[in-house]
């Protein structure tokens, strides 16, 4: 079976604009929540999110093309172009036939349905743009991708909630496996900062309302977290058939060794209870892996900053790795980024890959008074220093979606 490498990377995030700027705003500790300034937030409880600051789509397409594509799509646009520059790959006649596009997303170009709503009730059907239609469909990422490339492999969205972007790695590796395709580009985008998608979340009391300390608010695994901070942006990742990449001189950033999917058949919000369901996905992505739970040297994990999942992740993490889940750290990196739904397993996917090239672990900011029943290592506040060969990324959604992805460093003689 083929193995499958990583090549190129592009993110896009509430800590920067590029790889090297988030990774920047996670050695820092820096959180990339502030008040709202994409819609007015009065009326609304919460008054605060992690949004991307600075984003000019131009810097990636015409403005035509811009004013065609919803913000979520304009992001993965931006990432696939980062991703394949860094990886130095040329697509044309000769191989485009044989790679292709996953982008996953949870929601889709909502802002784009929202504003178009509001010009059919104000100014009348016949007003509605005609590119609606393909301007709120999740899986116009991935085709614009595919046309601006031209990549004409596989091309699909994966829509698992907030575990899109970890399913679309973890699809897009199997795809290359199985001899389908040489090279996938595969992530997840989400830009759901907006009235609409607000009221929706918070309707379900999904949301931290600490509106008195934004930055403070995201904080998994602390006994005062009190609800998710909803964030913006978007990872793609190059992956490449090994020996492709080795011939074409490629600079391989990571391995890709791992993938477990599962659901948990038990409630559209709430995570199986004792995190049972995400416990067989870690299970199964080691297995796939072929490596145990001493072999992983850092955990990425989902750390949402709610009550539930927080504590049955916890037990999810025990439950696979007995005694062992006690020596190896694990954070959640969404305590900076926020929780960038179907996009969050894509960008934690680029987070594991640097964490392992520089030998360095993100913190768990805002983590001062740890939950008694998150009892394990969550590297409070303050990046560490640690030799990282094998990291497991965790990643939960609504409707029961657990995926976990598992990252090893390039060693060619592995």
């Amino acid at each position: 079976m083929n193995r499958v490498v990583v090549t190129g990377m592009g993110v896009i995030s509430p800590l920067g604009l590029s790889t090297q700027e988030t990774w920047q705003g996670l050695m820092e500790g820096r959180s990339g929540v502030a008040e709202i300034t994409h819609f007015d937030t009065s009326g609304f409880v919460t008054k605060f999110a992690a949004q991307v600051k600075g984003f000019d789509p131009t810097d990636y397409m015409d403005r035509k093309e811009a004013r065609r594509m919803d913000r979520f799509c304009q992001f993965a646009v931006a990432a696939a172009l980062q991703a394949i520059e860094g990886a130095g790959l040329k697509i044309g006649p000769e191989n485009g036939n044989q790679i292709g596009v996953i982008i996953g997303s949870g929601i889709g170009g909502i802002s784009t349905l929202l504003e178009q709503h509001h010009v059919m009730l104000e100014k009348g059907v016949d007003r509605v743009s005609p590119f609606l239609a393909t301007m709120m469909i999740p899986d116009i990422a991935a085709g614009q991708i595919s046309i601006m490339l031209g990549a004409k492999g596989p091309n699909f969205c994966t829509v698992s909630s907030c575990s899109s972007g970890a399913d679309a790695i973890g699809t897009a590796c199997e795809t290359i496996r199985r001899g389908d395709a040489v090279a996938m580009l595969a992530g997840g985008s989400e830009a759901t900062i907006n009235s609409l998608a607000f009221s929706a979340f918070q309707a379900a009391r999904a949301l931290s309302t600490r509106n008195e300390a934004p930055q403070q608010a995201c904080r998994p695994f602390d006994l005062e977290r009190d609800g998710l901070v909803m964030g913006e942006g978007t990872a793609v990742l190059v992956l490449e058939e090994m020996e492709g990449a080795r011939r074409r001189g490629a600079t391989i950033l990571g391995e890709i060794i791992g993938y477990g999917a599962t659901s948990d058949a038990f409630h559209v919000t709430q995570p199986a209870e004792g995190g049972e369901g995400g416990a067989r996905a870690m299970k199964k992505a080691l297995d796939t892996a072929n490596v145990t739970p001493q072999d992983i040297d850092y955990i990425n994990a989902h750390g949402t900053s709610t009550p539930l999942n927080d504590r049955n992740e916890t037990m999810a993490i025990r439950t696979v790795f007995g005694q062992h889940a006690y020596h190896v750290p694990a954070s959640s990196t969404k305590s900076m980024t926020g929780h960038l739904l179907g996009a969050a397993g894509a960008v934690e996917a680029a987070i594991s890959l640097l964490t392992i090239k520089n030998s360095i672990i993100p913190p768990t900011i805002n983590l001062t008074n740890p939950d008694p029943e998150c009892d394990l290592d969550y590297v409070p506040n303050q990046a560490r220093p640690k030799e990282v060969r094998t990291v497991m990324s965790s990643s939960f959604g609504f409707g029961g979606h657990n995926s976990v992805l598992v990252l090893r460093r390039w060693e060619d003689a592995a």
